[in-house]
């Protein structure tokens, strides 16, 4: 005997509801601004614009210096 073969129909699932500009704004402006802010303490503090007087930065910074390729001495 013979089996039919059947055949399944796809459940469909619902689509995630999509993230309004407006909420997603200030979440990405936050991050931009940490990210320029890590860039400048990386890269630039110690330098000829510096901020903070001393060695303290650049010696909290200096791998990170080096991974991302800054040269610092």
């Amino acid at each position: 005997m013979a089996q039919a073969a059947t055949v399944s129909t796809p459940i469909p699932t619902p689509l995630p509801a999509p993230i309004p500009v407006r909420e997603l704004l200030p979440w990405a402006v936050f991050g931009l601004v940490l990210a320029v802010l890590a860039l400048y303490f990386v890269g630039v503090e110690q330098g000829a614009i510096s901020i903070f007087s001393g060695t303290a930065v650049h010696e909290f910074t200096h791998d990170g210096r080096h991974l991302l390729g800054f040269p610092c001495h």
